[in-house]
């Protein structure tokens, strides 16, 4: 019986290797119809050019206590919909700016894409991400 359930949580496993592996390599988009993508000093711009600027991570809690662009809101992925958008977004025509990790996140790409859907129309991305961010030795705020 043992010997069973070791050979079934092997098989499970060598199952979800590939799926990580495959994970971890996949790139965001270059680009995103609809969405101005931005880089680091390009969203200083921004947020001084937009006093009403909305700053979205798209990342999960885990990630963000890591440390997070400040001024930053959370709003993860797989919690953004028109309704939580609605919430810290003002107006379908107020400037959010969203961001993940970084080009191997999709988080933030995917939170655009839904923004779009919901009819939002000023949307920067900053596709390199946190990454990005903390490599340029800017400000960031740490737990």
């Amino acid at each position: 019986m043992r010997r069973l359930i070791s050979i079934v949580g092997l098989v499970i496993l060598s199952l979800l290797i590939p799926k990580l592996s495959y994970a971890e390599k996949k790139e965001s988009p270059a680009s995103i119809p609809g969405s101005t993508k931005v880089n680091a000093e390009q969203l200083i711009e921004a947020a001084e050019k937009y006093s009403d600027l909305v700053i979205i991570d798209s990342r999960i809690i885990d990630d963000r206590q890591q440390g997070y662009i400040s001024g930053s809101h959370s709003l993860p992925d797989e919690e953004t919909n028109c309704n939580s958008l609605s919430k810290l977004v003002p107006t379908l025509s107020s400037p959010a700016l969203y961001y993940c990790n970084g080009p191997k996140c999709g988080r933030s790409g995917k939170a655009v894409k839904i923004a779009l859907q919901c009819g939002y129309s000023k949307i920067f991305w900053f596709r390199g991400g946190f990454e990005e961010w903390k490599n340029k030795e800017y400000p960031l705020v740490k737990y």
